[in-house]
């Protein structure tokens, strides 16, 4: 049977090609609807709340009740790290081009069917949208195991950070576009019905065309995942999968040779076959440790990145920098917070993205990830101490808040999903992406669900409708600010992979020189 070491050592020296844009390209469009369908969420629910729970007299537009607002911000995260957990395994037992399609699928369908939520109140209204966005969620997780593991098997190890950290760039694009549609959408409906502020006319401050602005803003999700589809299902079998889990190096060498356009020379001798799984001893021992490391890091991450990035609309009005929700009119409310996510978006999470890209491959995975837990908790710890200053500065908090998300993204929310694409074997680097990914999303529920609760105003009389007193903003980033010391602290669980093949990390090759001595040794007795 053809050995697999010919074709592993040329996809890891392999030059810089058209194939693996391409790969990043496709694979990006995956994530880049991601982001656009988890983040565009926050930029509706205010204007949910004004078109079905308005309270007749009162003197605040309608809000979501507390429940349904943390089940719609929730339920999609909620199905999310159940796609993870399922796709991921799956990406190992299939195969991973066999389910990538399905989960673009899922997400374009889950998009337009979200748009359609249909009832004839709004409690049925809000549950046929919670539950397409579950599903929705759901091949979104999917996304994370599959394409990690697809691009770390395609890249070379001298480039191999920086194109995974490339797919996972595309979210910032998605969250961009999230606030650009957000913004085009609620212009387009402005110029054509005017709404005067609540304030004037409660009523007809939400026009009930309003209710076609949230639908086409989820519906246009479906969008990128549509266009992305033929291609994605062109794209061949990893060769690392098919010849190290499939066990087939010869088909694996004919794949990469019509990819990558040259002629691979192979030699004949025993296929590696690793034994060890998940639960065993050995797996616990090798890497053990590791998906600790990995799973806990991501928990850590989420907790603060999803908490601030969902609420950003509540952080903003809390400091001032959106005025009182009377003063708006439903679409001028939604076209702040659309300008407000694109230019935190622009000025912080994209850069942040991108500078991961440039500098991953040059001083690694581990400084970057350290690096940022540390500059995420300086920032928030600025934020919080002086809070009531930057009740009055607006533009300084804008600053320090956009430096948390640069931080994020140039740190923990970049590299905790290239890591896991790295340093784990072969047949369970899709099943060990999607258990950390699905700790990190437990963390992202924690934090969407308890910051929903924990950010509200101390004082009572200025809560939202229907929510207790919490702890109010600046206590909820002490308690951020301590997640990401622990975020930091569990870093040092993880090895750095930097420059090294998928196999030197995953121990890979250990097996095989373990295996072919144990093949001399009973050559030598039967010898004898």
């Amino acid at each position: 049977m053809a050995s697999n070491g010919g074709v592993l050592a040329t996809l890891d020296s392999s030059k810089t090609q058209w194939y693996h844009y391409k790969a990043v390209i496709i694979s990006g469009m995956g994530f880049f609807t991601d982001a656009y369908d988890l983040f565009c969420i926050s930029l509706i629910t205010k204007l949910l709340g004004r078109i079905y729970y308005h309270v007749p007299g009162s003197s605040k537009p309608g809000v979501l009740p507390p429940a349904t607002a943390a089940a719609i911000n929730g339920v999609a995260l909620c199905g999310t790290l159940l796609g993870q957990l399922f796709f991921g395994l799956l990406g190992d037992r299939l195969g991973r081009k066999k389910v990538y399609g399905i989960t673009l699928f899922l997400m374009a369908l889950s998009s337009i069917a979200s748009g359609l939520s249909f009832g004839s109140s709004p409690k049925a209204v809000m549950t046929t949208l919670c539950f397409f966005r579950f599903w929705l969620g759901f091949g979104i997780g999917g996304d994370y195991p599959l394409s990690a593991t697809i691009m770390a098997e395609y890249a070379n190890k001298k480039t191999r950070g920086s194109f995974i950290a490339a797919v996972f760039a595309m979210q910032g694009f998605g969250i961009l576009a999230g606030g650009l549609v957000g913004m085009g959408v609620s212009v387009i409906f402005r110029s054509l019905y005017h709404a005067p502020p609540y304030s004037v006319d409660p009523m007809g401050s939400t026009p009930p065309e309003a209710d076609y602005v949230w639908r086409i803003i989820l519906m246009l999700g479906a969008l990128p995942a549509v266009l992305s589809y033929y291609w994605r299902m062109k794209l061949p079998e990893t060769a690392r999968y098919t010849a190290l889990v499939a066990n087939n190096a010869e088909k694996a060498r004919k794949d990469m040779e019509k990819v990558m356009q040259v002629e691979i020379t192979i030699q004949e001798t025993k296929t590696n076959k690793t034994k060890f799984g998940l639960f065993s001893k050995e797996f616990l021992r090798r890497h053990g440790l590791h998906l600790i490391g990995t799973a806990s890091t991501w928990f850590f991450v989420d907790v603060a990145y999803y908490s601030q990035n969902l609420f950003q609309k509540e952080i903003f009005s809390a400091v001032g920098w959106l005025p009182p929700a009377k003063t708006m009119s439903a679409l001028d409310e939604l076209f702040k917070i659309s300008f407000a996510q694109f230019l935190i978006a622009f000025c912080g999470t994209v850069p942040g993205y991108w500078v991961t890209v440039l500098l991953i491959d040059r001083i690694g995975r581990f400084i970057i990830q350290i690096m940022g837990f540390f500059f995420m908790t300086v920032f928030m710890l600025a934020l919080a101490i002086p809070y009531h200053h930057w009740t009055i500065n607006k533009a300084g908090f804008l600053i320090m808040y956009g430096l948390t998300f640069f931080f994020a993204n140039f740190g923990p929310n970049s590299t905790t999903f290239i890591v896991p694409a790295e340093i784990f074997p072969a047949r369970l680097r899709s099943t060990c992406h999607g258990i950390s990914a699905a700790a990190g999303k437990a963390g992202a529920i924690v934090g969407a669900f308890g910051f929903l609760y924990a950010a509200q105003n101390q004082d009572k009389s200025k809560t939202d409708a229907g929510y207790p007193a919490g702890i109010g903003i600046r206590n909820s980033l002490f308690i951020l600010s301590g997640i990401n010391v622990l975020g930091l602290l569990c870093t040092f669980l993880v090895p750095e992979a930097k420059g090294r093949s998928l196999e030197e990390m995953s121990r890979d090759d250990e097996e095989e020189e373990q295996q072919q001595q144990d093949h001399q040794k009973s050559s030598m007795v039967e010898s004898v």
